[in-house]
């Protein structure tokens, strides 16, 4: 074995030890991680938990977070927004057996949701690497 082999897993081991995080990086992750789930999986649920999320730590958490957590919420509200705004479109249209419903439908997953869950992906990476990050158009200032 080298010197280089040596030190190589000496580097493997201390990666397990480093305690580098950034202050309020899970706080944040976990907002993106819920803003994530508020979309794809459990719409209420993820919501809820991100509201109490961000009613608990809005004031106390660390810059980080309180950016994400802002992020997250200000995006979430939009896409409830946006999603009133499709079913009152669909039902001025001719209602839900109306043909017209599937090209709104269709319209909607398309752009807005679709763009709502990539600007999530690209938070939670933020927030993975310690960054902050406004989504754009429809994010809050960080402090």
């Amino acid at each position: 074995m080298t010197e280089t082999d040596d030190s190589r897993n000496d580097d493997s081991r201390n990666d397990d030890s480093r305690d580098d995080d950034v202050p309020g990086q899970d706080l944040a992750i976990g907002a993106e991680v819920l803003y994530l789930i508020n979309l794809l999986a459990l719409p209420f649920f993820g919501f809820l938990g991100l509201l109490v999320l961000y009613v608990r730590f809005r004031r106390t958490a660390p810059p980080l977070a309180r950016c994400h957590l802002a992020q997250t919420l200000s995006a979430s509200l939009w896409g409830a927004v946006l999603l009133l705004a499709v079913n009152a479109l669909i039902l001025l249209l001719g209602g839900y057996t109306a043909p017209s419903t599937w090209v709104v439908l269709v319209l909607y997953f398309s752009t807005c949701h679709s763009t709502l869950v990539i600007l999530g992906v690209i938070g939670l990476a933020k927030a993975m690497a310690g960054q902050l990050y406004r989504y754009p158009l429809i994010g809050r200032d960080c402090i």
